[in-house]
């Protein structure tokens, strides 16, 4: 991930980041109070967002509203790449702090929820 607008340039108002996606990898499904809209750049990317699936391939354009549970796992072959605004910017501080926390995968996972709730990012249970 390589944020191309950080939120200090912005006032906070949004970010811009530039994220790759391997095939079969992606966040869980998650909700936060912010908005993101997703521009695929290269390869394709699975989107659930509340409901809907959507496969969404280089040239297209989603976007999951604040509040939204959604996730994204890459399908192509070959990674995926993909631009992520979010508005206001908040994703960047969680990033940061997830970066200095989660140094040893799995072993760190755990600490991911934890991370999350500091920054108004809830990941479903699994239940869910």
């Amino acid at each position: 991930m390589r944020f191309l607008c950080r939120a200090g340039d912005t006032h906070h108002a949004w970010s811009l980041m530039e994220n790759v996606i391997p095939t079969n990898a992606g966040p869980p499904p998650h909700q936060h109070p912010w908005d993101e809209a997703y521009f695929v750049i290269a390869g394709e990317v699975e989107f659930q967002i509340g409901e809907r699936r959507e496969r969404v391939r280089a040239g297209d354009f989603i976007y999951a509203p604040g509040g939204a549970m959604h996730a994204f796992h890459g399908v192509s072959q070959v990674a995926a790449r993909m631009l992520i605004f979010d508005v206001p910017a908040h994703a960047e501080a969680f990033f940061r702090e997830l970066h200095r926390e989660v140094t040893e995968v799995p072993r760190d996972l755990a600490k991911l929820p934890a991370i999350g709730a500091r920054h108004g990012l809830l990941f479903a249970s699994r239940s869910e």
